[in-house]
């Protein structure tokens, strides 16, 4: 479905359990909906889930709008405002992470409970994966990035071009379902204001490395949180380094830390039925779902 916020905004509405909590996903840098597509039928059981595309991002075309962080916070919000009846739960990866920290803090009566799954924050104390830290460097070199995102685009087939987001976020692309990887071609085929997109992608980039370079702000939302928190995170993780959610988890010791071992940076593609079984646990434990059928015990 798509909802006109000041422009499209696309979203899949999964369906999910009557009287269950309405959880909203919300991707990375980079990603979409399709970054759900393997977790989202694990938790409908037992909640209604709901997924969308930032602005510039999957299916929602930019449309000329701002696509930095602060953008998608206020994007976020008037889609639980005009979209999701009722508070609701908020799953947010890497920068979707973020981008739910903020709403979180900005908008506590429409958010109950939030979780990270490997999210961008500060806090790293060992030197970045040298490909990852070579891309962001080039994202924030204006003209450069804008002229490297054309090359890659036009050098590459989209097959080989979600193959090697994939691999550079952990994750081996032979072990993600076909149909997953298929649907991520056709989206990045699909594309009409391909320009358009690039230069949503560098704007989030840059906010996001903005936001961390003098991460004050941030921390200080992290504090006001008052409702719970489940931050999980993947000890292979390449973008984000574990350190950081150990320090962020060391910061706030009443959220629940999880660490997965063997897991990059998106673990709802790399172990969906692990993340679904913390996440229900927390979810039950956190009274936000009845708690009947446990799912496995936690990992943390």
């Amino acid at each position: 479905m798509t909802v006109d916020l000041d422009g499209p905004v696309h979203y899949v509405d999964f369906g999910g359990a009557d009287g269950g909590p309405a959880v909203v996903l919300v991707h990375g840098l980079g990603g979409s909906h399709l970054n759900w597509d393997l977790l989202a039928p694990l938790l409908t059981p037992h909640a209604r889930v709901l997924a969308l595309d930032l602005p510039g991002f999957g299916r929602s075309e930019p449309a000329g709008r701002r696509a930095g962080v602060p953008a998608n916070v206020l994007v976020l919000d008037r889609f639980l405002r005009e979209v999701v009846p009722g508070p609701v739960v908020l799953v947010g990866n890497s920068m979707g992470g973020m981008i739910s920290l903020f709403e979180a803090a900005r908008s506590p009566q429409r958010v109950r409970g939030t979780v990270l799954l490997d999210p961008a924050v500060p806090g790293a104390r060992r030197a970045p994966d040298p490909a990852v830290a070579l891309h962001f460097a080039l994202y924030a070199v204006p003209f450069l990035a804008e002229r490297a995102l054309w090359f890659h685009r036009t050098r590459r087939s989209p097959l080989r071009r979600v193959r090697e987001l994939l691999e550079l976020c952990g994750v081996d692309p032979d072990a993600v379902p076909a149909e997953v990887v298929d649907r991520s071609v056709t989206l990045l085929e699909e594309r009409r204001d391909v320009a358009g997109m690039d230069k949503a992608f560098l704007a989030a980039a840059r906010s996001l490395l903005w936001v961390l370079a003098d991460p004050r702000r941030y921390r200080e939302a992290m504090a006001s949180i008052a409702g719970p928190v489940l931050l999980l995170h993947g000890d292979r993780d390449r973008l984000v380094p574990v350190e950081a959610s150990r320090d962020i988890a060391a910061r706030h010791p009443d959220w629940r830390y999880v660490e997965l071992a063997g897991v990059g940076h998106v673990p709802q593609l790399q172990v969906p039925d692990v993340v679904a079984g913390h996440l229900l646990d927390w979810l039950r434990d956190s009274g936000l779902v009845s708690p009947a059928g446990r799912g496995p015990a936690e990992r943390s």
